[in-house]
């Protein structure tokens, strides 16, 4: 369980890693922070989120916490590199939006003495940085543990006690194949089709005249090229599949379009709207 005197190791202080730094920090606990960047560790010095950082990973010995705030491949790469200086029984986590195939390395990788509880705070941002950390994004957002069998129950609830503890209030628990199955829909298949508007045609000359519907729908649009093609990758049948599936619902709009459907389309209408009503935050 995390108790007052336990200290984190945050790698990677981009975005997430950033927000993570200042919610524990805000909160009284001792953070180490690691980046490639200097300015990256820099800026958690100056604003008091880390009490020492630096670009040696060795400095995580002295955590009791570790978390990834790396790109997947990355990540299994420094586990490999960089997990003899894990102290003995640490827990290490992540933020890695898809978990099957990182689970699965990284567990092969891993010390017996070291435990690793995957999670995924659903807080990431549309642009990259430090100077985007804004941990009140935690409050309105999910967060996921994604145990296996071989995590052990302590594990599990100092994850949950984390979520707490950055400031989380809607907390799941879902297995590998359930999180990369909704990843697929939720967050992949939304950011395909955010790309695929932008793309379809040239429409930089509509900036003048678009409305807010368009901005909405395409503010995901602006889009980490490095990351999103390797989460893509890892998680390429579930998102296919939805591609498929998202393919065949518009082809059955414009049938219904081209038919001049009119109550069909109301229908889907109908229904959509009351499906969209229950992601309606309160």
């Amino acid at each position: 369980m995390i108790e007052p005197d336990t200290k984190f190791a945050i790698v990677g202080l981009g975005v997430l890693g950033g927000s993570y730094v200042q919610a524990l920090s805000k909160k009284g606990y001792c953070c180490i922070g690691i980046d490639i960047d200097e300015e990256a560790i820099q800026y958690a010095m100056k604003n008091h989120w880390i009490a020492e950082g630096g670009t040696d990973s060795s400095l995580i010995q002295k955590a009791d916490i570790v978390i990834s705030c790396l790109y997947p491949h990355v990540f299994v790469q420094w586990v490999k590199e960089n997990q003899k200086y894990f102290k003995t029984g640490a827990l290490l986590s992540d933020v890695t939006g898809i978990k099957r195939e990182i689970i699965r390395d990284i567990n092969a990788e891993l010390r017996e003495d070291v435990e690793f509880i995957a999670c995924h705070p659903m807080a990431g941002r549309e642009f990259k940085g430090i100077q985007y950390a804004d941990a009140a994004r935690f409050a309105n957002a999910n967060f996921i543990i994604v145990p296996t069998a071989e995590n052990t129950p302590e594990a599990i609830a100092s994850a949950h006690q984390l979520a707490e503890i950055l400031g989380f209030t809607k907390i799941a628990q879902l297995t590998a194949e359930e999180h990369d199955r909704m990843i697929g829909f939720l967050s992949q298949l939304t950011h395909v089709i955010a790309v695929s508007l932008m793309n379809v045609s040239d429409n930089t000359h509509l900036v003048d005249y678009t409305g807010d519907s368009f901005r909405d729908l395409t503010r995901i649009a602006k889009i980490n090229e490095d990351m999103w093609p390797e989460l893509f990758e890892l998680n390429k049948d579930n998102l296919i599949r939805e591609i498929n599936e998202f393919s065949q619902e518009l082809l059955r709009f414009r049938d219904l379009l081209a038919e001049n459907d009119t109550e069909g389309m109301k229908e889907k209408m109908i229904q959509s709207t009351e499906r969209r009503k229950k992601f309606d935050k309160s």
